[in-house]
């Protein structure tokens, strides 16, 4: 069925198809939509589950702990401020290794107060345990919590997973939006099943003490869970396109028009669409040029990237965050994986607190490669 719906509706119309049971929620812009659609779908009876009304995004993730622990399949969703509000739980939900997924409309953190899109929020908490996937779509916004869920809770994972997704250019803007079946999404999701939860039967200690003699031995084990979730990721994506119809690139990665690319920017999130759509212009113009969509942050495509860009002549990176005092995440990360490769690597700042990113900023910066430019810039 197709409807043209928000992003937001569309991620609240894939935690219905995927049973959620417990969703515990604290609602702030521009994630607000998707509480409000849930809650309408459990009012009218279209949706068997329980909305957790909590005091803060603190105790969403909190509860979040909670609801997996105890064995239930659990959905939040939440941006900015208010995933910085989470970021004490965060690391505590991946150490326990409590599958789950959590939406995250990604807004810029403050301040300056700002209410609009840049990666700054989701980017910022990479390092916390989570699997990331950036959306550059409605459609994949709804499918990627759908494939999140089949991810998060596979045996060889058990790591917890965001679906970030553009705040505005994405959550409050209408698309059309394919909606699966929910026979077809039983078929592809089945129930989850946890592998340890709190039974009052069979008591059980979770999240104890880490000593200095086992702590590293943790963090091993969600290191390799993450390396696991690389084929796991790839094999859910080739399953929702044998049962859906639907895949994005290989899972981790998405590339275009990069077969004969000699020049190529690296970038996640709508600002793809926009690059898209400027790449099919300078190909008009005889420029081969192309693009590698980063889907999956975490864990991050290193060895699909170094083959995407052999041949390249130069890369262009266009990051919505930076760290402060150094550069842009995604360029260190692009930067290393390539390092041994001697292709030229340029740095771009762009879209930070909702500026646009227009097809003249990717057309300057595939000039800049061309002219063997090699240093990066900020893009107003």
């Amino acid at each position: 069925m197709k409807k043209v719906i928000e992003a937001s509706d569309a991620v609240a119309e894939a935690v219905k198809l995927c049973r959620v049971e417990v969703c515990p929620m604290y609602p702030i812009t521009p994630s607000t939509h998707i509480p409000e659609r849930i809650s309408e779908f459990v009012a009218n009876g279209e949706m068997n589950a329980q909305i957790i009304d909590v005091e803060s995004e603190h105790s969403a993730a909190s509860a979040f702990i909670g609801v997996v622990a105890s064995g239930s399949r659990a959905f939040t969703a939440t941006s900015s401020q208010g995933l910085a509000l989470m970021y004490e739980i965060l690391p505590i939900i991946s150490g326990m290794r409590l599958p789950g997924v959590m939406a995250v409309a990604n807004r810029a953190l403050s301040a300056p107060i700002n209410i609009w899109n840049d990666h700054s929020d989701a980017v910022s908490a990479r390092d916390q345990g989570w699997i990331q996937l950036y959306a550059e779509s409605s459609q994949e916004s709804l499918d990627s919590i759908i494939q999140g869920y089949k991810i998060s809770e596979n045996k060889n994972v058990f790591m917890p997973l965001m679906v970030c997704f553009d705040g505005f250019s994405l959550t409050h803007v209408f698309e059309p939006v394919d909606i699966p079946e929910q026979k077809k999404v039983d078929s592809f999701l089945p129930k989850f099943k946890p592998l340890h939860w709190l039974d009052v039967k069979k008591p059980m200690s979770f999240g104890p003490i880490g000593f200095p003699d086992s702590f590293m031995h943790f963090k091993r084990q969600q290191q390799e869970a993450m390396e696991n979730s690389i084929n796991v990721i790839k094999k859910a994506n080739s399953a929702f396109k044998k049962s859906f119809g639907r895949s994005y690139g290989s899972g981790l990665l998405d590339l275009y028009r990069m077969q004969d690319a000699e020049y190529a920017v690296v970038a996640m999130g709508t600002a793809c669409g926009t690059a898209r759509v400027a790449i099919d212009v300078l190909r008009k113009k005889g420029k081969k040029v192309g693009l590698a969509r980063v889907r999956s942050l975490r864990p991050f495509p290193e060895k699909e990237l170094q083959s995407a860009i052999k041949g390249i002549r130069a890369v262009a990176v266009i990051d919505r965050h930076i760290s402060l005092g150094q550069e842009g995440p995604l360029f260190t990360d692009v930067r290393n994986a390539i390092y041994c490769n001697d292709i030229p690597i340029n740095s771009y700042i762009a879209g930070l607190g909702g500026r646009d990113i227009t097809v003249k900023h990717f057309e300057k910066v595939f000039t800049d490669l061309e002219k063997g430019k090699q240093k990066g810039e900020w893009l107003f």
